[in-house]
């Protein structure tokens, strides 16, 4: 069964991100959806005429991995944004954060902080729910980097579309931007209990 491409068309008007921004990044999203299931048909394909041994066969399943994170990526990201409350700071999310970082404020300036970096990427919020603590992590490609069975709560998108149309170099601006517009709700039903 293919995958279909989420509508986040309820996010445009949003403060801090400009409606040719999003519209941009959806259509950018609705890419790694249909190239997802290029790829799943073509790998299906070649397995049924016998050409899972091939160089081709072997590239597309690296590129497999590349194509559906960038699109699991984006619908956790699109997903944790268009929120409007603070995050509950007597939540779960919120005393997991404490645990892990001392304070939810020592998180959000680690995260920050993690956004800043230089390159291209990813931060995520990762929950590793056998040593029961919380991680701050930098996705440098969508296919690399991810901590193994790690639960990401919280997805920032840093490659460059998701902010240079708004904020040109400012990072930091977008980074307040997304700040602003966090779903806290959404990454508090992430979290493993």
């Amino acid at each position: 069964m293919p995958y279909t491409a989420k509508d986040y068309n309820a996010l445009l008007g949003m403060s801090g991100f400009s409606d040719t921004l999003l519209k941009n990044h959806f259509t950018l999203y609705q890419g790694y959806v249909t190239n997802t299931n290029k790829v799943a048909d073509s790998l299906d394909q070649m397995l049924k005429d016998g050409k899972a041994g091939t160089p081709e066969y072997a590239e597309l399943k690296r590129r497999f991995g590349w194509e559906f994170n960038g699109m699991r990526l984006h619908e956790l990201y699109f997903d944790n944004l268009g929120g409007k409350a603070a995050m509950d700071k007597k939540g779960a999310l919120s005393r997991q954060m404490e645990t892990s970082f001392g304070s939810a404020e020592q998180w959000e300036k680690d995260f920050r902080a993690t956004g800043a970096m230089r390159g291209i990427g990813w931060v995520v919020l990762y929950q590793d729910p056998a040593g029961k603590r919380l991680f701050n992590c930098w996705i440098n490609e969508h296919d690399v980097s991810h901590l193994s069975g790690c639960a990401p709560l919280l997805i920032m998108d840093v490659f460059e579309h998701a902010f240079m149309i708004d904020y040109g170099l400012k990072r930091a601006d977008y980074i307040d931007a997304y700040f602003r517009n966090i779903n806290w709700a959404a990454a508090e039903a992430r979290l493993l209990r």
